[in-house]
């Protein structure tokens, strides 16, 4: 989807994005309850590289989504010749991941530059979503995929799981390191995700981890 005409009432760096991109964000804008700042739940590499200071943060888990390597990736992570694949949320099960607030001087910015970096294309659909944190019951802004989304990589054999992590190269690197360096930081904050490291672990046999 192309830029649409820019918007003057919306900040500079979001006219840039997508149609669906800008509407998105001015839903997420009018369902924000900014008193307390950006609430935020991150499940794959907002967890290793959020890119914004938190004032707060912590383990979490939602209800009704669930962790999945199967967003199509032709910048990122990947490229015309060789799509890669990126995290995203689908409906169905659970996710644990890590909560963030930022404080709400900083929310607005945040906020700004978050759009920029995940809705690029405008493939996600992004959510309020009940959030059970360590300080309790919260409701953070989070990125999830519809099923229906035409970015959405069907399940994949091991097969060509192996190939894309062979030759998936994009902007910011491959989707293996992508995959690796999220299974570690999970790791690290006491989260196992068993698909995600079943993927790894099939990339080591294969000798493809450095």
């Amino acid at each position: 989807m192309s830029p649409s005409r820019p918007d003057p009432e919306l900040p500079a760096i979001i006219q840039a994005l997508p149609a669906r991109s800008q509407a998105l964000y001015r839903q997420a804008e009018q369902q924000w309850c900014r008193q307390q700042g950006l609430l935020l739940f991150a499940y794959g590499s907002l967890i290793w590289k959020p890119g914004f200071e938190a004032v707060e943060q912590g383990p979490a888990q939602v209800h009704g989504f669930h962790r999945a390597l199967r967003l199509r990736s032709l910048v990122n992570r990947g490229n015309a010749a060789q799509p890669g694949l990126v995290l995203c949320l689908l409906p169905g099960g659970s996710c644990r991941g890590l909560f963030y607030r930022v404080s709400p001087e900083q929310s607005p910015a945040v906020l700004c530059e978050l759009w920029a970096r995940e809705m690029v294309v405008g493939s996600y659909q992004p959510r309020w979503l009940n959030c059970l944190s360590s300080s309790g019951p919260r409701r953070a802004l989070s990125f999830t995929l519809e099923r229906q989304s035409p970015g959405l990589v069907p399940h994949l054999s091991d097969a060509a799981l192996l190939q894309i992590f062979e030759a998936a190269h994009g902007r910011y690197g491959s989707t293996l390191d992508y995959l690796q360096r999220t299974v570690q930081s999970l790791q690290a904050h006491g989260i196992r995700d068993r698909e995600l490291e079943r993927q790894l672990h099939l990339a080591a046999q294969q000798g493809l981890l450095g």
